[in-house]
């Protein structure tokens, strides 16, 4: 009776144990909050393709749209090399990843690619040259693209010159260096199947869904990952990282996402880099803006504003709503003199001119510190990235305005004092980030 009893409960912690490894490998979809979808033949609408008011008939002209929406060049060039040549590394915490050459080049890129190789590289992530892929490339976004708009996208990829270019090997540490372990995480988290419309929706909020979800694959960088880098999409939209820079909340939580923005000012920071009272992007996503968004027709930016201010609501506690008011123009006024003069000092000499001291400059919108969120976050890991990397913003002329980079010039001491101190002047909370925090983003550059 005592072995039965025995049996049964090593019985019960087993099936226990399955299911909380079920629970925490499997996630929801995409767009599992959005109600019940169907297949793309039975929907009445076309949110797929290029939008009506895109206004060039041209096959490879429409192709070329498709591909920016996509964003395929930002991961796919390496800093000065040849647009679409691949090898710009990606830093994981598993090792490193380099992008592929996906110009026509017949021996380094994909210039003897079918149609069906390409589609099996987007919708399965299966490489033609390299077997399975890492999803560092986002096929399990990119699976949601109709083959139509797939093969457009190579289509146009194979006008492009071809370009001789052999990326640098991966760097990735046993066992992550074995690609055949991706054949089980496609299986696990790779629905391989195309875009389903929601017919309870509106038809901009489909379209929306179908450049943010499929196109645009916004999840990657702004949802977090689970510890097997599945998207976690019970927290859709609330929060990553991206090539190191913090992604931050996207949904329409009013503290920590973007719940208290007006359509207007997504809309304008999509279309621009920057919104009046919301800050202005930089990092990964100031590259987004100059890539890919700026060059989309307003029907498409406001169908994506539309479709991520449904995204439910949820908080990211480390995240306070963001001060936005400006600070005083009196340079001694707000943060006291004496809490941090190291910081104030490298502000005055090098940031002051373009940002003021108010943090806010109607001369150049762009360099305006009120209302950004990266200002607003206490861990000013985006700050002292900017200071250390650089970055650059989009102004309305369309020319990339750039931040210069200050590591070769500053201390990991001296970018923690400026970091610190632009949050706590601009910011709604202080930060105290170390010099041992700056160091090691210093490395991982």
């Amino acid at each position: 009776m005592a072995l039965k009893r025995i049996r049964i409960l090593v019985g019960v912690l087993i099936l226990c144990g399955a299911a909380v490894l079920a629970w925490a490998a499997l996630r929801p979809g995409p767009m599992a909050f959005a109600g019940k979808a169907v297949p793309l033949a039975e929907y009445q609408g076309s949110p797929t393709g290029v939008p009506a008011d895109f206004s060039q008939g041209d096959a490879l002209a429409r192709a070329k749209y498709l591909t920016e929406a996509a964003d395929c060049e930002a991961c796919h060039t390496a800093e000065g090399g040849k647009p679409f040549a691949g090898g710009r590394p990606f830093e994981t915490d598993f090792g490193t990843i380099y992008s592929a050459n996906i110009t026509p080049d017949r021996e380094t890129g994909i210039g003897t690619w079918t149609d069906a190789d390409f589609l099996k590289a987007v919708h399965e992530g299966f490489s033609k040259d390299k077997g399975w892929l890492y999803p560092a490339f986002p096929y399990a976004a990119y699976t949601y693209l109709t083959d139509a708009d797939a093969l457009a996208i190579k289509a146009y990829l194979f006008s492009l010159p071809p370009q001789k270019n052999v990326p640098p090997p991966n760097t990735l540490r046993f066992p992550y260096n074995q690609r055949t372990l991706m054949a089980i995480w496609s299986k696990l988290y790779d629905a391989n199947s195309r875009f389903q419309p929601v017919p309870s929706r509106s038809a901009a909020w489909n379209r929306g869904a179908y450049l943010a979800e499929a196109l645009g694959h916004c999840g990657d960088c702004h949802t977090p990952r689970t510890p097997l880098q599945s998207l976690d999409n019970r927290h859709k939209f609330s929060g990553g990282l991206s090539e190191g820079w913090r992604a931050y909340n996207l949904t329409s939580d009013t503290t920590s996402g973007i719940g208290a923005w007006s359509r207007d000012d997504l809309e304008a920071y999509l279309k621009t880099g920057h919104s009046q009272d919301r800050g202005s992007a930089f990092g990964p996503m100031a590259q987004a803006v100059h890539l890919s968004f700026q060059k989309l027709t307003p029907s498409d930016v406001s169908a994506i504003a539309e479709y991520v201010r449904s995204i439910p609501g949820v908080s990211t506690p480390d995240l306070p709503a963001p001060k936005l008011e400006p600070a005083s123009a009196d340079p001694v006024q707000g943060v006291a003199a004496d809490s941090n003069p190291r910081g104030e000092a490298l502000f005055a000499s090098m940031c002051a001119g373009c940002h003021t001291w108010t943090g806010r400059n109607r001369s150049v919108p762009h360099a305006t510190l009120t209302g950004t969120r990266a200002v607003n976050d206490p861990s000013a890991m985006n700050v002292a990235l900017a200071v250390l990397r650089g970055a650059s913003t989009l102004p309305p002329s369309g020319d990339i305005a750039v931040m210069p980079a200050f590591a070769s010039a500053w201390s990991d001491d001296d970018i923690a004092a400026v970091s610190n101190y632009v949050t706590a002047r601009f910011g709604a909370q202080p930060s105290a980030i170390t010099a041992a925090e700056v160091h090691r983003l210093r490395e991982a550059q």
